[in-house]
């Protein structure tokens, strides 16, 4: 085992449901990834209700979770793929309905642009449904891209839309 698999990272990220018992599948998806022994859930957001962006949809639930991991960020994305499998989530058209959805948003201080995976996640700062639940846990996080604080970020975005549950 190499040193950065002992080290436990500091990681950020988003959950989404808009298909189904979306509280219930979000409540066990964070149950299902503390199972991991790799992953400890640090903290959770409350949940929020949010109108979908994209195609008409229902309404998403939305909410953030802080995790401690030691994975490396591309085994953490693998991951979280294998969770939303697990409950059903099919990849048919961008932004459309989804059982789960699960994006890492940071992860310690690492910026990180490859072709399958973006930290911090692109569009993170344009979106009150991740910003909101994000600086409810983490509001001093700064992101490594803008150097402004989740708070700060939060306050810059129109929160229409968005409602705590």
């Amino acid at each position: 085992m190499g040193d950065f698999e002992r080290l436990a990272a500091k990681c950020a990220i988003a959950l989404g449901s808009n298909l189904g018992n979306s509280r219930q599948i979000l409540e066990e998806a964070l149950e299902t990834l503390e199972r991991i022994p790799e992953i400890q859930l640090l903290a959770q957001s409350s949940w929020y209700q949010t109108a979908a962006v994209g195609p008409p949809q229902p309404d998403y639930v939305n909410g953030c979770a802080l995790l401690s991991v030691q994975l490396p960020p591309e085994e953490l994305l693998v991951r979280l793929l294998t969770v939303e499998k697990q409950f059903g989530r099919e990849r048919r058209e961008q932004w459309g309905p989804r059982t789960l959805d699960l994006d890492i948003l940071l992860y310690d201080r690492l910026i990180l642009e490859t072709p399958q995976l973006q930290i911090p996640h692109p569009r993170m700062r344009d979106r009150a449904f991740v910003l909101i639940p994000l600086a409810e846990i983490a509001p001093h996080w700064v992101d490594p891209v803008t150097g402004m604080a989740i708070a700060q970020l939060a306050r810059a975005v129109e929160p229409d839309g968005v409602e705590k549950l």
